[in-house]
């Protein structure tokens, strides 16, 4: 079963791609996914990457947390359920 991490201070310049290419280091990723700002085209400083298994994804926090990813130290961690705004 897949599971969704959390990945925040991603530098201005990291793209989708690059941000898979560093979690394919720790494991098979499903989908990795750059917020960008829909009035300046911009990146939102954070993302979400889907790693396929539950082992990969404990090793990419474990492994990755911390690890540096264009030039800035990323955080890692589960993705919490979205919930509905008011």
């Amino acid at each position: 079963m897949s599971k969704r991490l959390f990945v925040g201070s991603i530098a201005w310049g990291t793209t989708s791609d690059s941000l898979k290419k560093h979690f394919e280091t720790v494991g098979a990723v499903e989908e990795a996914n750059v917020l960008m700002d829909k009035m300046t085209g911009r990146s939102r400083g954070f993302g979400f990457v889907t790693m396929s298994d539950d082992a990969a994804a404990s090793d990419a926090v474990a492994k990755l947390n911390g690890s540096e990813l264009d030039g800035r130290k990323i955080v890692v961690s589960e993705a919490r359920p979205k919930t509905e705004r008011e």
